[in-house]
């Protein structure tokens, strides 16, 4: 009966050891450490676009809290579960010095007062900023996961980010990506590039716009591309008429939470504007 028990034991071992293997290779990358290895470094951000890097590659016992921007929907690259997990600030020093981290992960425009704070109390503080292509939020990545110890989950976000775009068959597809607020994208930015590299040409550019241009409704009735991508909600990008006025145009919801991070954020804009271009391309 020992003897069975053990032969049990094992065979149950083989098996789960077996499941686990295949569920590694079906998520393309092995999940976060669940504990942090001895000497990694205990991290607070206060950037939200940095929040969903370290969710993907540090252990959830090494982040202390991410920034409050990652509990508003509003401003998240990260899904509310994943969020509720971990704890916020308000980016004051009192509130990161009270929580005693190893380092601070913040952006570049954080105020040189709490900076000088921080570091005062023992902290270390390293600046990002934002990334405009793939290739600087691959390396963005990278330089993250170095800093918390957590090299080889970088290794795997940084391998789903370069996955190389998809190749569209047909001439670029002329697009108009209306942001929160009715701007647009400027060409010099990760999102722009993500369009170009997915077979979309910028209606924006086209007609003379740059960075965070204002596109009033009236004037997209006038002179409609063939795909608009509405990222908000304001009263224009609402409006009955945008569907009605234009039917030879498609008019496509694309999250706000997929245009102003990079990281995790690239694999989930790409799939978007693929599906999105497929249905496009149904209909030519």
């Amino acid at each position: 009966m020992a003897r069975d028990r053990i032969s049990i034991c094992r065979q149950a071992a083989r098996i789960v050891a077996v499941l686990a293997g295949a569920s590694l290779m079906a998520g393309c990358t092995p999940p976060a450490p669940s504990h942090r290895a001895i000497g990694a470094p205990t991290i607070v951000s206060l950037n939200p676009c940095i929040d969903a890097i370290l969710v993907e590659v540090a252990a959830p016992d090494q982040v202390l809290a991410l920034s409050h921007y990652s509990r508003d929907p509003g401003s998240s690259s990260i899904p509310a579960v994943s969020a509720a997990r971990y704890g916020v600030t308000g980016g004051t020093a009192e509130e990161v010095i009270a929580l005693a981290p190893d380092m601070v992960l913040a952006s570049i425009f954080l105020p040189q007062p709490t900076r000088t704070a921080l570091e005062r109390a023992g902290i270390k503080v390293e600046t990002f900023g934002s990334p405009t292509s793939v290739t600087a939020s691959i390396a963005q990545v990278r330089a993250v996961a170095a800093l918390v110890g957590a090299k080889t989950e970088g290794e795997a976000l940084a391998a789903r980010i370069a996955a190389p775009a998809s190749a569209p068959v047909g001439a670029p597809i002329a697009t108009l990506l209306w942001q929160p607020g009715e701007i647009v994208a400027g060409e010099a930015t990760l999102i722009a590039e993500l369009l170009r590299q997915e077979g979309f040409a910028s209606h924006a550019a086209a007609r003379g716009l740059g960075q965070a241009d204002h596109v009033m409704l009236e004037s997209l009735l006038a002179d409609p591309p063939a795909l608009v991508l509405v990222a908000g909600d304001a009263p224009g990008q609402r409006h009955p008429a945008l569907a009605a006025a234009m039917r030879s145009t498609t008019i496509a919801a694309f999250d706000p939470a997929l245009l102003y991070c990079g990281g995790p954020t690239i694999p989930k804009a790409r799939a978007r504007l693929r599906a999105i271009r497929a249905e496009v391309e149904r209909h030519l």
